[in-house]
């Protein structure tokens, strides 16, 4: 697959023909310190407990569950919610022990990657909050000990935890997500629109995690796709992804909230590796490549460089580099407390993008180098060589390691063992 052409047609068979001649030797086997594991996020896998009563199962502090559940959101087109309750969730929170038996004895996994919700341990603010002994003192006792048996129970079956630090949920005393979706100016609690105070206290929780969990934890991740936040909660929710507030078209916010995202992970770096000196701290990002759809038009070629640049490199060079492109332009400020924060880059991988090039920006209000037909752009390709691109990418471009952090598809008509093995 290294030496096929980038023009190989993007979907064919992954299966030979029976006389084609041979696809190559057999894949090495995994070295025996390879971790393959499962991925999962708090507020996608913990609520739906079984026989908890829903109070001691869900997480009812967090900004996600507000969303979701609130008669003016649930009422509301513009946040194309179905209406699916947190008790429909697959309840892990409570059935912790089976999942993970699950995950070494038929997956055979021997990492897993999991979230610490925010709004578990912190469920009231932490502002006046000044030590780790404050912290403590604020903490959810039982939460925390909850996450630490869990966190042992993953150990005990010889599985590596790689926890992320946030996974796009805020708790409700730091984002009003209701609120915001029906005015984002007017709300009181506006998460990563209040820059300096959610950095802050998203410093503070990353380091009262590295204190609390060091010795269970090695691998820290601070966010989970931070673009992916961005898009559908601040420009263009929709059915397929929407996250709170859920608003459109809110080009000058979502530039705060890059900003805010990128300062958010250089600050719980450096407060992780201040209370654990040893950890390995990195950032999960949807990594995409993008190729112009037609290689010998001029426009086509700047669009795909354009595209990769905005989606992948602006915040990457954030966090790697300390270049700081606030405004979308292509003109980086350095800014040297944010550069060189990443031990390792998690890469989530799932498609390349092909992009038709025009003269000027689709969205100009949000970038000049938007030079894309929206109308035109093809968002989901079987391209497993891209999982390879962006591994290089990450080595090339960072001098750091990449973790595959997430992988796979949502084509109900594709096999995903098939999926996952050719990738």
């Amino acid at each position: 697959d290294a030496a096929a052409p980038d023009d190989a047609a993007p979907n064919a068979a992954p299966d030979a023909a029976p006389d084609a001649a041979p696809r190559g030797p057999e894949p090495l086997p995994f070295p025996d310190d390879f971790l393959l594991g499962t991925a999962t996020a708090g507020f996608q896998v913990e609520m739906g407990c079984p026989t908890l009563p829903p109070e001691e199962c869900e997480d009812r502090h967090s900004d996600w569950y507000a969303f979701i559940t609130s008669p003016e959101t649930l009422g509301d087109a513009n946040t194309h919610l179905n209406g699916d309750p947190p008790t429909f969730g697959p309840g892990f929170w409570e059935t912790y022990e089976s999942d993970l038996d699950l995950a070494r004895d038929t997956l055979h996994s021997n990492g897993f990657r999991m979230g610490i919700e925010w709004s578990r341990v912190f469920p009231v603010p932490t502002d006046q909050a000044e030590t780790l002994d404050d912290l403590r003192a604020l903490a959810d006792a039982d939460a925390v000990a909850h996450y630490h048996a869990i966190l042992a129970a993953v150990r005990a079956r010889g599985m590596t935890p790689l926890v992320t630090v946030n996974h796009y949920t805020l708790p409700d005393w730091i984002h009003d997500a209701v609120g915001c979706h029906q005015d984002l100016a007017a709300c009181d609690r506006r998460g990563w629109l209040d820059r300096e105070r959610t950095v802050r206290e998203i410093a503070k929780y990353a380091g009262f995690l590295g204190a609390e969990f060091g010795d269970q934890v090695d691998l820290w991740a601070t966010e989970n796709e931070p673009f992916a936040l961005l898009l559908p909660g601040y420009l263009l929710p929709s059915a397929e992804r929407s996250n709170p507030p859920a608003v459109s078209l809110h080009f000058d916010d979502a530039k705060v909230v890059l900003r805010a995202l990128v300062e958010g992970h250089a600050r719980m770096y450096d407060a992780l590796h201040a209370a654990d000196p040893t950890a390995l701290v990195g950032v999960v990002y949807n990594l995409t490549p993008a190729r112009p759809a037609d290689p010998t038009d001029p426009l086509d070629v700047q669009a795909a460089a354009n595209f990769f640049y905005v989606w992948n490199e602006v915040y990457m060079n954030g966090v790697g580099a300390g270049m700081l492109d606030e405004d979308l332009d292509g003109t980086a400020e350095p800014r040297p407390d944010l550069a060189g924060r990443l031990d390792f880059v998690g890469v989530n991988y799932y498609t390349r993008v092909t992009v038709d090039g025009v003269a000027r920006s689709a969205l100009p209000a949000l970038s000049p180098l938007l030079t894309f037909n929206p109308l035109n752009l093809v968002l989901w390709e079987d391209y497993p060589r891209g999982l390879y691109e962006m591994i290089a990418y990450v080595n090339d471009t960072f001098g750091v390691p990449a973790i595959v952090t997430e992988n796979g598809t949502m084509d109900p008509f594709e096999t995903r063992a098939s999926f996952l093995v050719r990738h």
